[in-house]
């Protein structure tokens, strides 16, 4: 089943975003990403940016977006739980919902 995973991220006070914060946990971030690519679970996954236009270094970042298949919803909530993101306190809040996929 396909669950999506909404992740907030935490602003130090005197920062206006996380991309400091993210910085030295994005290669083992990605690297968890391109497992569930690898295995095919993947269906969608980026950085949620603070304002229109596609350069998250300029813009900043608010959180994250990660579609992907799981066995179960605790299964995903164990998933993101053991993100670099996650175990680093880049993200403030995560919530975890079943997905589903109606258009594509």
């Amino acid at each position: 089943m396909l669950y999506s995973i909404i992740c907030k991220d935490r602003v130090e006070k005197g920062q206006n975003n996380s991309i400091a914060s993210r910085k030295p946990h994005s290669i083992k971030h990605m690297a968890r990403l391109k497992q569930l690519k690898d295995e095919g679970r993947l269906i969608i996954a980026g950085p949620l940016s603070k304002a229109d236009g596609m350069d998250t270094s300029i813009q900043g970042v608010s959180g994250s977006l990660i579609i992907a298949e799981f066995t179960s919803l605790e299964d995903a909530t164990t998933w993101i739980h053991n993100d670099p993101f996650y175990i680093n306190d880049v993200y403030e809040s995560v919530e975890v919902f079943p997905f589903k996929q109606v258009l594509s």
